[in-house]
């Protein structure tokens, strides 16, 4: 392999991997390192009074600080629960007449971002920092390349790396310089585990359902496609579940969920990656009403799992995941935040009031897409506190139960937090009928150009034909609320890998077949 794009960082640490291997030094050791205490343990539990149980330790970590003191070094090591400090003493490692082991390898072959395990016993130094006096030490893993900007100041306090393409691309450097990214991604998995217990402890059943499908359905989004070679036919990566979890509930299921990894093919931003996760979840026998009181007591309890407290720091406010949730229709939010009562409105004359309001249109957009557009314009970023919009217009619902009382109306809401849509959730048409009119709709949406609008899925009207029993359904953007619940201001920092243009190396000219 080629070395001339090396830094001379990184050369000097290949250097050292080969003086180390020529002291017999493996910098890859292939034997486990018994590990029995954390730094976080040792820290909170180690005083003079229990130190017997802080006598024989066996740590390992990365190297984040060496500070040589001649005979002895201090140096920072950290593993999956935080720092501690060590002190290694030239004698003690090295009871004998050979010093190498300190005086080479210890100062002069090993680098911050080394991987060691170490032997020893607790202590406290004389300015009060509990630490590892180390008796004994073994590299586990040599690092061959230098991490960015790492200084040690006040003992424990390393500069972050606050560069997005670096964060982003390079997460695994990123989570070692800045611990606080790791908390946060242990408080998504938190999120979802305090989700996944409310819904089995209500008795839902999770499940898996297709990624790959010949009908991309169930949600108005532009799919991924690709091929599958052994039956020769073009498939798409979901874009929802949702058609899939409603056969369950026909087959006999009444209560099915999925956190599902969905891939739409559209745009990119703070809050949208081509990848990310929703939580889908239907319930049979059950309706919209039912589904916003579920909702917000699921979120209120996730929110308290998280911070003790249904008040949750978003940005610079305090947002309540208190129940119960305000609700407002959406003929009302527009009416409230624009002056414009849109509801008697045909197609034309809400092209009209869009060129009013100065809100881009094509001719593809039929009445349901017009409103929407109208909405997000004008209303969705006033809702910051936990409010559901309710009672769509039935053109902007394809898979939506008609509202029983209001004409026009289909029985459908969204959750709006923070000033962006974090659920959305439906009294599920069962009427085969209707759905296949529905369907036919966004075939003709499609013609007009819509590139959003969904197929017509034959497979699942005919299992609407078997029967489905009234059913509430709803997704729950995991990424976003992520967001909210940790604070991050983009849903790249919830993400462990968001998507991102590849970066461009020598010799990568060539394309991938498929």
């Amino acid at each position: 392999m080629s070395t001339s794009h090396l830094s001379e960082q990184e050369s000097i640490r290949r250097a050292k991997r080969q003086e180390l291997e020529k002291l017999g030094i493996d910098p890859y050791p292939a034997e486990a390192f018994p590990v029995t205490h954390t730094a976080l343990d040792i820290k909170n539990n180690f005083s003079e009074e229990n130190k017997a149980h802080f006598a024989d330790i066996s740590f390992a970590g990365r190297i984040m600080g060496i500070r040589d003191m001649g005979k002895a070094s201090f140096a920072v090591l950290q593993d999956h629960s935080g720092r501690i400090q060590i002190y290694v003493k030239r004698d003690d490692i090295c009871t004998g007449e050979d010093k190498t082991l300190y005086n080479t390898v210890w100062k002069k072959l090993l680098d911050i971002g080394d991987i060691i395990g170490v032997k020893g016993y607790g202590f406290i130094t004389k300015t009060g920092e509990t630490s590892i006096h180390v008796t004994s030490f073994t590299l586990l893993s040599k690092s061959l390349k230098p991490l960015p900007v790492v200084k040690e100041a006040e003992g424990e306090s390393f500069d972050a790396v606050t560069d997005p393409e670096f964060k982003y691309r390079q997460r695994y450097a990123d989570m070692i310089i800045n611990p606080q990214v790791r908390k946060t991604f242990a408080k998504r998995t938190l999120m979802i585990n305090t989700i996944r217990d409310f819904l089995n402890e209500h008795g839902a059943l999770e499940v898996d359902t297709p990624v790959l499908q010949s009908i991309p359905g169930g949600a108005a989004a532009r799919p991924f496609i690709t091929h599958h070679n052994a039956l020769d036919i073009p498939l798409y990566l979901r874009i929802a579940n949702e058609l899939y979890l409603k056969r369950l509930i026909v087959g006999g299921f009444d209560w099915v969920y999925e956190f599902s990894r969905n891939f739409r093919n559209e745009g990119m931003d703070r809050t949208h990656n081509p990848e990310f996760t929703i939580l889908e979840f239907y319930v049979a026998y059950k309706d919209y009403f039912w589904m916003m009181n579920t909702t917000e007591n699921l979120l209120e309890q996730v929110a308290v799992a998280l911070h003790h407290t249904t008040d949750v720091p978003v940005g610079d406010k305090v947002i309540s995941f208190k129940a119960p949730f305000k609700r407002v229709s959406i003929y009302d939010a527009i009416k409230e935040h624009t002056g414009i009562d849109i509801s008697a409105m045909d197609e034309a004359a809400l092209r009209e009031t869009c060129k009013k309001l100065h809100i881009d249109t094509t001719p593809g957009m039929g009445r349901g897409k017009l409103i929407d557009c109208i909405f997000g314009e004008k209303c969705e970023q006033h809702y910051i506190e936990p409010t559901f919009i309710i009672d769509y217009p039935v053109e902007m619902s394809p898979l939506t139960k008609k509202h029983r009382s209001k004409p026009g109306l289909v029985e459908r809401f969204e959750l709006m937090i923070n000033g962006k849509e974090i659920a959305n959730a439906y009294s599920e048409l069962n009427d085969p009928i209707d759905q296949r009119e529905r369907f036919e709709e966004q075939v003709r949406l499609m013609e007009r150009g819509d590139e959003e609008a969904m197929f017509i899925d034959h497979d699942f009207l005919r299992a609407l034909e078997y029967g489905m029993p009234p059913t509430a359904g709803i997704g729950i953007g995991i990424d976003r609320l992520c967001m909210l619940l940790t604070n991050q201001p983009s849903i790249q920092d919830v993400l462990f890998f968001p998507q991102m243009r590849p970066e461009k190396r020598e010799g990568d000219d060539r394309k991938l077949e498929i």
